[in-house]
């Protein structure tokens, strides 16, 4: 068989390269195999990644055992959690390019055959994805696995609603100190993505569905054998993939998109897919407008009550039999498509069991008639927004008040924690989007503050930044035309009357088009705010919020 791998191996003209090959310890005999990029994002500091040494142990033996060679090379991670609330979530979204080029740069460098990409968190799984779209060669896709639930006095817990939330509970008097450290310390009890249905999570789900990883991959905990054995099978089984020449743009077709986003929906996952979803699909050479999930969403149920919107965990939707089960349920909606097991997405769909009826519920029992992804359109957002309705209470799905305006995510946080904010305001952040922010930050903090003041019944916050996968109540994100590009949310005032009925996707302002026109003649766009290094670069680079804030 000829493998992309040739290029440097073969031939008198390839001596020296051989002889680098040989000075790395890798024996004659192996020479003449596949050679496999495993691209691995072990890092110490993201609670998500520091399994991966054992993961990239059993990829190894899976590629042996298949008859390939593994290179491991590292990518970075940021942990969003950690990242959150300072200067340091700038760099979130934008690593997401950097770690797609990357991958690119050292796997054409080396033309490696195929790829088996480790990943588990926020923007590193999306960004891996983009690569694999953009190389089109044999690729798989290995998540390391979700977070068990904390537990405290009796209950379970999470990080968001035990830890972020904590603090406006704390800061309102409704739990001491002693109640706040121990929180701190049970939250989150060990290694893996944090325990709902969080971007990390929700990512890995749609990386299933969208058929780049083995059955049941997404939902497994980090802590368990059976991710290891997930992982051997996908070493082995990428070099299936390239003896069949399945290369990655065979899986991620239109119709794969589809199917994940229809299972993104139904599992009320994070906002964030509405960012990277597109981004993946433009690196595939697939069309997908921000309306497909508006068009979806309508048509597809929600049946897994997951949180932070609702009360399930991750290890909850594993044990009633994970995303194979979740595609059992939703079989007459999917389209069928390859995946990187070599079956179908129907098949894996027609296989699956459903264990627990209450974690994955059957469609005339489902928690919503719609998926957890609305995009609202009006005269604030004439390009789109983004809310998460199934985290929305029934009484806040339609709702009105008047502006509270912060030019900064520290500005709004300051005001919401201090006591300024009260019911019937409409909390508007703004100069945080791709550009504006740079990097479209996001706003887990003030959102979990609203939340944890007791304020999510009476208060809305608008964005044209973005939310964590954490977030619940009525915020709505990614409002496009950004600030910084002199959309329409540049020129709202404290004051400013601001509607928004999610039914009807309508979010807007009761000024006339006459009063918008002769604010946005007067608007002078702000000077960056930061005008140095990459954030500066990718400011200038970056596209809009609706078109998945792309690089061009």
């Amino acid at each position: 068989m000829t493998y992309r791998s040739n290029t440097i191996k073969t031939g008198i003209e390839r001596m020296p390269h051989r002889a680098l090959l040989y000075a790395t310890g890798m024996p004659e005999s192996e020479i003449n195999k596949p050679f496999i990029g495993v691209a691995s994002s072990f890092t110490d500091i993201i609670a998500g990644h520091v399994t991966m040494r054992d993961i990239e142990r059993y990829v190894e033996k899976g590629i042996h055992a298949g008859g390939g060679y593994p290179f491991i090379f590292g990518i970075p991670g940021i942990c969003d959690g950690i990242a959150m609330g300072h200067s340091g979530m700038h760099y979130s979204l934008p690593s997401r390019e950097l770690i797609a080029d990357m991958v690119e740069s050292i796997t054409n460098a080396h033309q490696f055959d195929g790829l088996v990409l480790i990943t588990n968190c926020d923007k590193i799984t999306p960004g891996m994805l983009m690569a694999a779209a953009r190389l089109d060669i044999p690729a798989i896709i290995v998540t390391a696995g979700p977070m068990l639930a904390g537990h405290h006095k009796g209950r379970r817990l999470n990080l968001t609603s035990d830890t972020f939330e904590a603090v406006g509970k704390y800061k309102k008097g409704l739990i001491n100190e002693d109640e706040l450290s121990a929180l701190e310390k049970c939250a989150c009890p060990g290694a893996g993505s944090c325990q709902g249905m969080y971007t990390a999570n929700t990512m890995a789900c749609v990386t299933e569905a969208l058929g780049m990883s083995l059955p049941g991959c997404a939902s497994v905990p980090a802590v368990m054998a059976q991710k290891k054995r997930i992982a051997f099978e996908s070493g082995k089984q990428i070099i299936e993939l390239i003896n069949n020449n399945i290369t990655s743009r065979k899986v991620m077709t239109k119709n794969a998109f589809e199917n994940a986003i229809i299972i993104d929906l139904t599992l009320g996952g994070s906002t964030n897919t509405v960012l990277h979803i597109p981004a993946i699909a433009h690196d595939a050479g697939v069309k997908l407008p921000l309306s497909v999930f508006d068009k979806l969403s309508k048509h597809t149920p929600h049946i897994c009550n997951m949180i932070p919107g609702g009360t399930h965990y991750m290890q909850d939707l594993d044990n009633a039999g994970g995303i194979p089960a979740v595609l059992h349920r939703l079989k007459e909606m999917l389209r069928p498509n390859l995946t990187v097991s070599g079956n179908d997405i129907l098949e894996i769909a027609s296989n699956a069991q459903v264990i627990d009826e209450d974690v994955i519920r059957s469609l005339d029992k489902a928690y919503h008639k719609q998926g957890g992804i609305a995009i609202l359109k009006g005269n604030i957002a004439p390009d789109g927004a983004v809310i998460k309705q199934t985290a929305v209470s029934k009484n806040m799905m339609k709702c009105e008040g008047f502006a509270k305006v912060f030019d900064s995510e520290e500005e709004g946080m300051k005001a919401i924690i201090s006591g300024q904010i009260k019911p019937g305001d409409i909390v508007v952040i703004r100069y945080e989007g791709p550009k504006g922010g740079p990097g479209m930050r996001e706003m887990l903090s003030p959102t979990s503050a609203i939340v944890g003041m007791g304020l999510s019944e009476s208060v809305a916050l608008i964005t044209d930044g973005r939310f964590s996968g954490g977030t619940r109540g009525p915020c709505i994100g990614h409002i496009s035309p950004e600030a910084m590009e002199g959309g329409p949310i540049a020129i709202l005032k404290d004051g400013d009357k601001i509607k928004i009925d999610i039914p009807k996707r309508k979010i807007e302002t009761d000024l006339s088009d006459e009063e918008i026109k002769r604010r946005l003649s007067k608007w002078k766009r702000p000077e960056p705010k930061i005008k140095h290094g990459y954030l500066s670069r990718y400011a200038r680079l970056v596209s809009s919020a609706s078109s998945g804030a792309i690089m061009l």
